[in-house]
């Protein structure tokens, strides 16, 4: 009986204790306009910190707004060479809003800088005939996570150069039902394009 109160004292507590930490939905909210504002500012490494710091939090936001700061933290990353780091908050921002087609420029270029590099390994292997079919699989693969991306963005904001690289990407991995269909494809893609987003 004894361990059991006791058990209940600590497990109160240590409850009291998490949500006295966890700051209120509207404190996250003032800290996301502290972000926005320094932002706005040109203050990078100031909007870089509050950002990276307000992260753990970003569920209290509105969803708008939280998508709209996934969007700013990803382009952030991505103005400061951290790519990686920047693709989990693009993607967050494409499948919660699919029609905003900068998320997918931004993601179908990021994607294209892993094909890009696949295909130099595949030059410098054009030797090894195994490595050389394993990248040329994993180049395809590659090539397929960008593709989408660049098609959406494509499809929203023609490009004469995110087109050409489209059609590359379709023979370089020899799909010609993927490059015979695009027309169509770009034509159904564009009816719904999303250039801003809100996070009222």
């Amino acid at each position: 009986m004894r361990k059991g109160i006791l058990l209940l004292i600590f497990s109160v507590w240590t409850g009291l204790a998490v949500h006295a930490q966890s700051p209120s939905a509207d404190s996250v909210y003032n800290r996301y306009l502290d972000f926005n504002l320094a932002r706005f500012q040109g203050e990078e490494g100031k909007a870089l910190e509050l950002g990276e710091k307000l992260l753990p939090y970003a569920d209290k936001l509105p969803e708008k707004a939280r998508i709209s700061f996934y969007f700013s933290v990803g382009k952030m990353y991505e103005d400061n060479d951290q790519h990686t780091k920047a693709l989990p908050y693009y993607e967050k921002v494409a499948a919660a809003v699919p029609d905003y087609y900068v998320a997918h420029r931004a993601l179908g270029y990021l994607y294209l800088e892993n094909v890009k590099e696949i295909e130099g390994e595949i030059n410098a292997s054009s030797n090894d005939k195994t490595l050389n079919a394993q990248l040329t699989i994993a180049y395809a693969n590659a090539a397929r996570k960008a593709l989408p991306h660049l098609e959406k963005a494509q499809a929203c904001d023609p490009s004469d150069e995110t087109l050409a690289i489209i059609k590359t990407l379709y023979k370089n991995i020899k799909d010609s039902q993927g490059l015979n269909s695009l027309d169509s494809r770009l034509k159904a893609l564009g009816r719904n394009c999303i250039d801003i987003l809100t996070d009222k």
